[in-house]
Parts: structure tokens; sequence; C-alpha cells
């Protein structure tokens, strides 16, 4: 095993012997790690990495990444998804280095970047712009060189002199050379890096018709008179470059868009922040160097860089993107502020309470993280068939040039030219995953967090949907239905009485007497509130203007136990009971509509709770839920849902809080609402965090459109196969047709995933 002192000497060397050595030194940085890593666990030596590949255009460029950093000493393990171009690396600080494992991708003719980095979206950019250069580039040689190529299609033998036709040719080969050496580099580099490494990817058979349509054409041209002068493809090379560029520019704009949602959230903080200085002043920092009770001035279209609180000012704020919620929320005095949302309308000052790894933003960032990188069941079959199926385009290509060459050898050339280029793997490889990560951007934007990709085919087949209830169905708090009063006094000033007192608790029923007291009531005071003392699980005694008060009990108000369904607060002065409050759990505000939306799509909804059968009943009657099951323990949860499996269900588990961990892992789908305990959304498929629970329907009605989409993309993309190789063998597609089609077929896997985006965002719209 590599000791740390030997891990420093390799960078070392690594960095001097690289021009990228400033790049090294700060990845392997251990302060650093942190703005692309995660750390397993506390003082743990595993990370997990999340980088962006530079340079992959097919499904065996990132099995070739894979492998490149799976064989580096001290990588654990590594995922590729050659549609969000996005990896995940885990790896051991005790033996080996970022850079090593950097310098692995490197080596295998790929880039790689941190994906929280600004350098990769910079890179990004500049990378699509080039490609675009080469694409006019491309466009404006095809467009000349078919000018010139035109007569010969349309003339009649006698119509033009050797001379001439030479003259036509020549300038075809001059403009055609601009397209070989600029707009062809990528896929010559790429196929001689796969030479060079004794491995395959689509680049390689269409590089080799590239060139071989070029040197046969160029022979053409300086040797009129020799074996092979009757044709050249100038035309078709300077076509299907065109068509191929085209292909791919549109097909990399439309993956930006399908996973524009975490990009979104990784560009959601400000690179800077104003912050006060003990004078009082303000200096400008980067956000890296704010820590936990800084104060901040946020101006008005800022992010907040921090989870805090307002402590100056008044504004609105955009929090859609990482809580769902639509509508700007009013944020005053004390409101607390979400790290990478907006300032909406004037500077306000806030208190940083959390920072960097530790804030909520850094939380939803790390789940998209994982799932862009995630690789549905599907997706992984196609990949796996990525590259026998391009050995056997190399063989069929070989076997139509053999077949042809006897008779016809010029027709045989362009036969094998167009099993080379027609053939795509990309169409079935990007089937899968383009319109799972369509559907995903789609979701996030709408605050629902895809963590596990094949959770959306699993959700599209599910029949019944399982309910926690408190925290899920509930909300986090209790409500005050009922008031009952000593005679001469009115609701609203017992109700008033009890808040003054309740205040200076904590406990959640304090906290709902506290918000029950109407607000007209609270301009005035009833009484005087002098000391309140809190007595552990009996409730709260006061010393007001008249006389001792107490809250909380029976006993503990010297009352009898009154027999009662639901939760009972007392109330009582010196000569004896004054009120009682009767409080029930506060269902949330669109439960009732989110059940009813899935139980119309066919789904059965049930509840399962730890709670007592009557609390559970009472709510379950609320929201016309017919089935339940109450007075569970974790371990009984679980044995019913395996019940429920075993008798052919297909189970979605909705649930929150930490006893909710073994039941949402024992599901075919887990979904965690809210906020979800740490160990519950690390069991769940998916993340709903502003809770709203029409969020599931949303949810399944996506997930069935996504699935549906998957199946055109398939048989879209096994047609396509199917039907032109043979058209190439036999000699009816040339090859700029071939380019047209190898193109079309991976654009229109792309479009119709693209689709997905556009439905969820005209419902959401709705």
């Amino acid at each position: 095993m590599a000791t740390p002192e030997n891990i420093s000497q390799k960078t070392l060397l690594l960095n001097e012997a690289r021009p990228e050595a400033g790049v090294a030194a700060v990845l392997d940085d251990p302060l650093e790690w942190p703005n692309f890593s995660q750390q397993s666990s506390a003082g743990s030596a595993e990370w997990d990495s999340h980088m962006v590949i530079e340079g992959m255009h097919c499904a065996a460029c990132a099995y070739t990444v894979e492998r490149a950093l799976q064989s580096v000493p001290g990588v654990l393990g590594a995922d590729v998804n050659g549609v969000t171009g996005r990896a995940s690396v885990r790896w051991s600080s005790h033996r080996t280095r970022p850079s090593e494992w950097v310098a692995a991708v490197n080596s295998a003719g790929y880039g790689a970047l941190p994906a929280s980095g600004v350098d990769a979206y910079a890179n990004r950019v500049r990378a699509q712009r080039l490609a675009l250069w080469r694409w006019l580039v491309a466009g404006f040689c095809m467009m000349q060189v078919m000018m010139y190529a035109a007569p010969a299609y349309v003339a009649n033998p006698a119509d033009m002199t050797p001379d001439i036709v030479h003259l036509l040719r020549w300038a075809s080969w001059v403009l055609t050379l601009p397209v070989m050496l600029f707009s062809c580099t990528p896929f010559f580099e790429n196929a001689w890096r796969d030479v060079r490494r004794r491995q395959i990817s689509m680049d390689l058979p269409v590089s080799l018709g590239i060139v071989i349509m070029f040197i046969v054409s160029s022979i053409a041209t300086f040797w009129p008179q020799g074996w092979w002068a009757e044709e050249v493809y100038f035309d078709s090379i300077t076509m299907f470059v065109f068509f191929l560029l085209t292909g791919r520019w549109l097909e990399t704009r439309l993956r930006n868009k399908t996973a524009g949602a975490l990009d979104d959230l990784m560009r959601r903080l400000p690179e800077s922040v104003e912050r006060q200085t003990a004078p009082g002043t303000f200096e400008r920092v980067s956000v890296k160097r704010i820590r936990p009770d800084d104060i901040l001035r946020v101006l008005p279209g800022e992010a907040f860089p921090a989870d805090g609180e307002v402590i100056e000012g008044q504004t609105l704020a955009d929090e859609a993107l990482l809580t769902g919620e639509s509508r700007s929320v009013d944020k005053g005095l004390h409101a607390s502020v979400i790290a990478g949302t907006h300032n909406l309308l004037s500077a306000v000052l806030i208190r940083a309470r959390k920072v960097g790894q530790e804030t909520r933003y850094a939380e939803i960032v790390a789940l998209m993280e994982k799932a862009a990188v995630d690789k549905p069941r599907l997706a992984m079959l196609a990949d796996r068939i990525a590259k026998p199926f391009l050995l056997f385009v190399l063989f069929a290509a070989f076997a139509a040039l053999l077949y042809w060459w006897p008779t016809d050898p010029a027709r045989g050339l362009m036969a094998a030219v167009a099993v080379l280029v027609v053939t795509c793997p990309c169409a079935l490889s990007l089937a899968t995953p383009a319109a799972m990560l369509a559907s995903a951007g789609a979701l996030a934007r709408r605050g629902i967090l895809v963590r596990r990709l094949q959770g959306l085919e699993m959700m599209a087949s599910i029949d019944t949907a399982v309910f926690d209830k408190t925290g899920t169905l509930t909300n986090d708090r209790m409500k005050v239905s009922a008031v009952r009063m000593r005679q001469g006094w009115r609701r609203e000033d017992v109700l008033q009485l009890a808040a003054m007192i309740g205040r200076h608790s904590l406990h959640p029923v304090a906290r709902a007497l506290a918000e029950a007291a109407p607000e007209a009531a609270a301009q005035r005071k009833v009484v005087n509130i002098g000391k309140v003392e809190e007595i552990s699980g009996q409730g709260l005694q006061a010393e007001t203007s008249l006389g001792r008060i107490r809250l909380g009990s029976a006993r503990f108000c010297s009352m009898e136990s009154p027999l009662a369904a639901g939760m009972q607060v007392h109330m009582a002065d010196e000569t004896g009971w004054l009120a009682t409050f009767e409080l029930d759990e506060d269902i949330r505000a669109d439960a009732a509509a989110g059940i009813a939306q899935l139980m119309r799509s066919g789904i059965t909804a049930e509840i399962l709770s730890g709670d007592r059968k009557a609390a559970v009943e009472r709510v379950a009657a609320e929201l016309g839920i017919e089935r339940i099951a109450a007075d569970n323990t974790p371990q009984d949860k679980l044995a019913h849902i395996q019940r429920l499996q075993q008798g052919g269900r297909k189970v979605a588990m909705v649930g929150d809080g930490l006893n909710d961990g073994p039941v949402l892992a024992g599901a075919e789908v887990s979904i965690a609402v809210g906020q979800a305990a740490p160990l519950a959304q690390s069991q769940s498929d998916f993340v709903i965090l502003g809770a709203q629970l029409t969020a599931v329907s949303q949810l399944l009605s996506q997930a069935r459109r996504t699935m549906k989409i998957v199946r055109q993309n398939l048989i879209w993309a096994a047609a396509y196969n199917a039907i032109c190789i043979p058209l190439a063998v036999t000699g009816w597609i040339n090859a700029w047709m071939a380019g047209l089609g190898m193109a079309l077929s991976s654009l229109l896997v792309i479009m119709n995933a693209a689709r997905l985006a556009k439905i969820a965002e005209a419902q959401a719209q709705d």
C-alpha cells in the first residue's frame, strides 16, 4: 500500500511532468476536496467525488473512462453517465489523490474537471463554441463542393472536357481540406486514441469511412488516368461531416437542456458576498471564506450564500428551485433564508447559520449529483452491447467490401463506408437515460429530486401507495380544534391567555396554543404575565395579575382525567377549572387532493402508522382512505410492506422520519417528503422538497410518460439499425445518406426525450 509520503512524491512528479501542474496542486489540496466531494463519514478516508468528463460521445466512451478510473490503485469504484457527461469516483485518500485518477482520464484521451467548479462550465461553453465553428466550416465547404459536383450529376458525358472535370475535382479537393483538417479533428483524435489503446468507440468506424473516401477521391484527383479514376466522393465527405456535426451539436444542446436543472443548481451560489467587518463596514469576500455567525449583506438579485436568518430589512425570496414553492416568499425579521435562493426585492442583512457542505443547498446538490451518474437497468444493458455492436459493424463493412469487390469495386467501397457510418449504437444507448434525465430535470424544477433514475421505471409500474401519517399526511405541528371555557369568559380571551403562557415553551402543544390566538385578541392583553415555570411532563405554571394559572394535563390542573379520543390540554386558576383545549393533528392542506388524484390514476392508497388507531382512523376518514394499519413498530411496517409484495402488489412508500428508513428501503419505490430525516433521504428514490402531496401523483404521471417515451426510443433505435444495415450492405445507401441517417437517429431519440421536459413545464403552468 502506498504511504502518504509516496503519494506526495508521485503527485509532485506528475505535476512537474504535465503542464496542468497548477490544476493538480489544487485538486490534491484537502481543503479543496469538499468543493467537489463528499466524505463517506466524519474522519473517514473514503471520498465520493463528482467530475465533468469532456470529449465523450457514446456509451463506449463512458465505458472507456470507467475502465481508466477503475485501473487506478485507490479508486474504489467509478460510474460514468454518457448522457450527462458526469462521473462519480469513490476513492481512498490513504492510497491515491485526485490528480492521479484525473491523469488516468487524460491518458485515456478525455478531460476531467470538478463538477462544482466554474471552470467546468466555462470549458463546456468554449467547447460548444468550437463545435459551432467546426459545423460552420463544414457547412460552408459542403455548399461550395456541392456546387462544383453538380455539373457531374446533370451534364451529359460529352458536355464537359476532361480538363474541366479535373479542375472541378481539384477545387473540390482544396475545399475538402479544411473539413478534414479542422471539422473532422474530434473524430480523428478519438479514433487515434482508440487505436493506441486497443479499444473501440463510435468515432473509429466514422473516421475509417471518412479517411477511406478521402484517400480514394484524392487518388482519382491526382492520378486521373489510374485504375480508380471514375469516382470522387468529396461531396459525400463534406455532406456526411456536416450532417454528423449538425446532429452532435444539436444533441449536445438538447443534452444540456435535459440535465440543465443540475447545472442551474450548481451555479446558484454567488462567487462573492459582502461581509460585515468589526468596524461595521462591509467587504466583499469569496463565499468559501464565510463562516457561521458572519453578518452578510445580500443585495437584490443576488442569491443567499448560506442558510441563515434575516436580522435587518425585509424582502421577497424566490425559493422555487430548492423547495418547489413557485410563489415569492416574504422574508422579514428573523425569517429563515436558504442558500441558493434569490433575493428579489431589497437589500437585507442575514446572520449565517450553516455554510458550505452543511447547508440544505449542498444536500440537494449532492442528491442530484448522484442521480446524474446513475444508470437505469435498461441503459446498462444498452451500454453492454455497444462494444460488441461496433465490432459487428467493422465485420459487416469488411464483408460488404469483399462481396462487391469482384464485380463492382466502387459500389463495394461505398457499401463498406455506408455500413461504417449508418450503423449507430448511440441511439440505443441514449434511448433510456435521455428520457429519464429529461424527466429528472423537469421534476427538479418542480421541487421533486430524483435520486435514482431506476426509480422512474419502478414508479411507472406501482399499484399501491402506502403513506406514513405523522409528518407526511399531517404537518409536524398540532392545531386547536375545539375550546370549552368557564362561564363568563370568551373564547378569544382564554386562547389569548393560553397563548401568552404557551410562548414560554418549545413543546409542540404549547406552540399550537401560541399560534391559535386570534390576531384581534393579540392586540390587547387580558392579563399581565409574570414568572413562567415549565414543569417537565406536566405543563406550565405562570404568576399573573389574576393569580397563579396552570396550563397542562388534567392531573397538573387538579382535575379528573376526562375520557376523550383526542388530546386535551387544560387551564386552571386558583379557583379551579378555567378552560379545556382539544387538539388534533394538522392535516396537510393538499393531502386530500393528492390522495384523490392517485386514486383516479388507479392507485390503492393506505396509511401505515405507528400512532394509535383512533388518530389514524380520523385522518383516514378525512382523506377518504379505507385501508389503514396502526400501532406499528418499524419492523411491523416492513413486514406489512412485504406482505403486500407477496400478494403481488408493487408498492411506493411515502414517508418522513428516522423510523421510516427500513420500510423505505423495502418498498419498490421510496419517496421522502419535506424535511425528511437524512436516513430517510438516504433510503429514498425521490425527495419532495416542498412537502406537497400532490407532487406524488405528478411524479406518477411523469414516470408513466417517461417509460412510454423510453419504449418509443428503444423501438425506433432497434428498427433503424434493423432496416439500415441491410440497405447499406446491399449498396442502397451511399455515404451522405448514411451520415444523415446516423445524425438523425440519435437526434430523434434526444428530441423525443426532450418532450418530457416540455410536457412537465406546460402542466406546471396550468
